[in-house]
């Protein structure tokens, strides 16, 4: 458990907080109080709840210690007991969690990556379940999807799509969806009845600000071209495809979805922040933690993470061992919510072990 000195600590810390609001600060010093005050206030309140029910506890051990109290006392202290121990319980797992170190980006929106893997045109098809298995829960969550760059297969689906999520806290729940995803299934286009197996690839980016991300205008080299849909088809007759390179990096971004070049230019501009801000929070995180141990499993974007097996009718994500027979389900956005959930809770128990708390 955590000491009890740093638990007065931050109680102190946000009345000092407090107080300071009363004083007429200059607006750039309260703006700065009132952020703190918000992040700080909420587990405060848990760990004055938390000191609240244990001296409550050490009331009712007080009676049941009281050889005077009668029988009908010690029946209500028993039963107060029970209560006030699944209360501490509780309170104390959550201040745990509140004292943990937070992920900058989990409050912000995403960049979501799907690409068709190993598999030809059934890849493709995956890949687009895939994105509409996140559609649906994005809509069932409340969040707006909005496609950047599309790039359809021969037979449906998607060889790529970019897409951006936004919303209340989108990368802290997508964030363990990176990596490699694998379906076994019949392909319809398959006579035999064989089952194949395919994969797609899936990558989440947090969304970078421009104060994030400095683009100097010599780092870039922008190349435009025109638009082309499946089977070679023009798209339309100008040249509004985008392609940016970031020179000092190397990456490279195209985008091709809008017919307006300035509106391909400024979506290909947020994607290649999302890159940057993406490689440079991996290099820092790979700093803090050789093979970023903090994350659920490597964070490894080619690292095989779940498989989707139609035959069974199971999901099973393979970094922390959870099999559930609601593949519908899942697919469909609805209990996708329950494996993004159980991750949570692994990634949360890691942080804890890790913390020794």
């Amino acid at each position: 458990m955590i000491a009890a000195e740093k638990l007065e600590s931050l109680i102190a810390r946000v009345d000092e907080i407090e107080y300071r609001m009363t004083q007429n600060p200059d607006p750039e010093t309260f703006v700065r109080l009132s952020r703190d005050y918000a992040e700080l206030e909420p587990l405060a309140a848990k760990v004055r709840a938390l000191q609240k029910a244990e001296a409550e506890r050490a009331e009712v051990e007080a009676i049941l210690a009281d050889d005077a109290a009668d029988a009908e006392m010690r029946a209500l202290a028993e039963a107060e007991r029970e209560t006030l121990d699944a209360t501490i319980t509780a309170l104390a797992q959550e201040v745990r969690l509140g004292f943990l170190p937070r992920d900058a980006a989990d409050a912000r929106d995403a960049i979501l990556e799907v690409r068709a893997g190993t598999g030809g045109d059934e890849a493709a098809l995956f890949a687009g379940d895939l994105f509409r298995m996140y559609q649906r829960y994005a809509q069932l969550k409340g969040w707006k999807v909005e496609v950047v760059s599309a790039s359809e297969g021969e037979v449906g689906g998607y060889k790529e799509i970019i897409a951006a999520v936004s919303g209340a806290r989108v990368f802290a729940d997508l964030k363990f969806e990176s990596g490699v995803h694998r379906v076994q299934r019949v392909p319809e286009t398959e006579s035999g009845g064989r089952i194949h197996t395919s994969a797609a690839t899936v990558a989440v980016l947090p969304q970078a600000e421009e104060v994030d991300v400095q683009l100097a205008d010599a780092d870039l080299r922008i190349d435009t071209f025109r638009a082309s849909g499946a089977g070679g088809q023009h798209v339309n007759t100008t040249d509004s495809a985008v392609r940016i390179t970031h020179v000092p990096t190397g990456i490279v971004v195209a985008v091709q979805d809008e017919r307006s070049q300035h509106k391909n230019k400024a979506k290909a501009l947020q994607l290649l922040r999302a890159r940057i801000f993406d490689e440079e929070r991996a290099r820092l995180a790979s700093e803090r933690t050789e093979a970023r141990r903090l994350q659920v499993g490597s964070g490894d974007r080619s690292e095989r993470i779940r498989t989707y097996n139609f035959p069974q009718g199971r999901v099973t994500d393979h970094r922390i061992g959870l099999t559930l027979y609601k593949l519908p389900e899942i697919l469909a956005g609805e209990a996708l919510g329950e494996v993004i959930e159980a991750l949570q809770l692994d990634h949360q128990a890691s942080l804890l072990a890790e913390a020794g708390l």
